[in-house]
């Protein structure tokens, strides 16, 4: 049996960042070596891992891979970390600036990187049935339907417009509807009109584990490759499974 894979969280202190922690707890190819939260933490070791404030970065254990939910002001200081160590990152901090974003591109070659606005593997693999169905139906109408809680602020969803541009690289022009009901987690409708026909491709979340779940799955994918940017649907099978 493989060593497992040495993960730091950045952003521990976040939902996201608590429920990496709970989710890996239950892995075996997986080992947390460290817990990184903006402030200092008030408890230095917790279950085992040991936690630091995000100015004691530096002195973070030896890891594999980083897994990033944190804020834009705490991405270059990860990002040039893994650089450095030569380990691969995986990040979901939105509002990254356009910088930013060239300096995510310029790193992955140097080290392998995802970056991705959802990290559910059902999303992934919904982006890509949207591609193929974009390709093989020119000319059909496009629409997606993305359904949240009322607390979610932003519309069209970034899972949306990811699937959009999906559709849009094989020629598809897609419309956006935006609904905000009750505590509805995510949902994700694609729908391709014909002419007598439709068809419909839709994703629904049951709960808000599956997004640290994929992350987790990912970075324990993404160790060891070659550097590049990778996108999630990269990840869903083992190197040695994955298409040539």
């Amino acid at each position: 049996m493989s060593a497992p894979v040495r993960v730091l969280v950045h952003g521990a202190s976040g939902r996201m960042g608590q429920t990496l922690l709970r989710l890996a707890r239950e892995r075996d190819d997986l080992q947390v070596v460290g817990a990184v939260s903006g402030s200092a933490p008030k408890q230095r070791v917790v279950e085992g891992v040991p936690h630091f404030g995000g100015r004691e970065l530096a002195g973070a254990p030896a890891f594999d891979v980083a897994i990033d939910f944190s804020l834009p002001q705490g991405f270059d200081a990860i990002l040039a970390l893994c650089e450095r160590r030569g380990a691969a990152l995986v990040s979901g901090t939105t509002g990254l600036s356009e910088a930013q974003c060239s300096a995510l591109d310029a790193a992955a070659a140097r080290i392998p990187v995802v970056w991705a606005s959802n990290f559910s593997l059902g999303v992934a693999v919904l982006e890509d049935l949207v591609r193929r169905a974009a390709a093989l139906l020119p000319g059909w109408d496009c629409d997606i339907v993305e359904s949240h809680h009322t607390r979610k602020l932003d519309a069209p969803s970034g899972t949306a417009l990811t699937l959009g541009e999906a559709a849009a690289g094989q020629g598809a022009h897609p419309r956006y509807v935006s609904l905000r009901a009750g505590d509805i987690v995510g949902e994700h409708l694609v729908q391709f009109t014909g002419t007598g026909e439709r068809v419909e491709l839709v994703h629904r979340a049951g709960n808000r584990d599956i997004f640290a779940a994929g992350a987790l799955h990912v970075a324990g994918r993404l160790a060891g490759r070659a550097p590049q940017r990778y996108a999630v649907a990269d990840l869903l099978a083992p190197e040695s499974d994955a298409p040539r």
